[in-house]
């Protein structure tokens, strides 16, 4: 079976966490066994999120005095492929795959006049209280908006049309690679008379993986994350889980769009162009989601 794991990067870094390296690395290494056995038996790509971490980049770009100007989102997004795609190849080795696992630098085209760049919407670095996270609005020039109890940085996130490694990742596939690509969503790019240039943005890695997906004709998506289903009325007293729901079923509800909702969008997609099955749930509950006993198992 052709599998597509979207691991989002709150699932590496939960909420209120610190941002070290050692955090991320220990909980990839307690998940990894279950990843490893689950790429031992199938052909596996995986995708993954950098929300914490490309905006602690950014964070730290903005701040070195040494530099004309920050780094762009591209740049960032580039530099969390090479980290975060070197954790997930270490810890699956750890865990023993013996089969190789590559990361691909990947470039994800959006449309230069995509209505997102006007609207922020993706939550980026840390969390912050209100007052301390308007500061750095004002100094850095950021939008922010609140997530849950704390603030966060919000940038453009163009729709994805097109992930430029496609080919490369289905070759790697063929000769029984274990391929990490589209981290972040894919660098964002755009197409300028014929050539690429990097845009001020993050993709959403979930519409990205239904993408490769679609591309690559899997046979299953499963979204990865902090949380263990889609709730309706999350938050609240009467929140209640989300089980076993037709895409129909999603489409008659409205859920954040800085959180779950690009999540619901991209199952959405996927099992509507495929008629292929899509998941959402716990990092930790990896093995019982992808079986189809755990989180929100999405059908056409």
């Amino acid at each position: 079976m052709r599998i597509v794991i979207a691991l989002g990067g709150n699932a590496l870094l939960r909420r209120g966490e610190r941002p070290d390296a050692d955090i991320q690395i220990a909980r990839l290494a307690a998940t990894a066994p279950s990843l490893a056995a689950i790429a031992a038996g199938h052909d596996v790509l995986i995708v993954h999120g950098n929300g914490p971490q490309v905006g602690l980049l950014a964070l730290e770009s903005t701040a070195d005095t040494g530099l004309s100007r920050p780094y762009p989102l591209s740049d960032l997004v580039a530099e969390t492929q090479g980290v975060i795609g070197y954790w997930i190849q270490q810890a699956l080795s750890n865990a023993g795959l013996t089969r190789p696992a590559v990361t691909l630098v990947t470039q994800t085209v959006v449309d230069a006049d995509d209505p997102a760049f006007g609207i922020p919407t993706k939550y980026v670095g840390s969390g912050y209280p209100v007052d301390d996270a308007r500061k750095l609005a004002l100094t850095n020039g950021w939008s922010v908006r609140p997530d849950g109890a704390q603030w966060r940085r919000v940038v453009p996130s163009p729709v994805p049309r097109r992930v430029v490694e496609l080919d490369a990742a289905e070759l790697l596939l063929r000769s029984g690679v274990t391929v990490i690509l589209g981290g972040g969503g894919g660098v964002p790019v755009v197409e300028d008379g014929g050539r690429l240039r990097g845009v001020e943005a993050v993709v959403d890695k979930d519409l990205t993986a239904a993408l490769i997906a679609t591309e690559l004709r899997a046979d299953l998506l499963v979204m990865l994350t902090d949380v263990d289903a889609v709730y309706l009325d999350y938050g609240t007293p009467a929140q209640r889980p989300l089980r076993d729901v037709s895409t129909a079923d999603l489409a008659a509800v409205t859920f954040s769009a800085g959180s779950i909702g690009p999540k619901v969008t991209a199952a959405r997609r996927f099992a509507e162009g495929t008629k292929g099955r899509a998941a959402i749930g716990s990092l930790d509950d990896a093995t019982a989601v992808i079986a189809g006993t755990a989180g929100t198992q999405i059908a056409p």
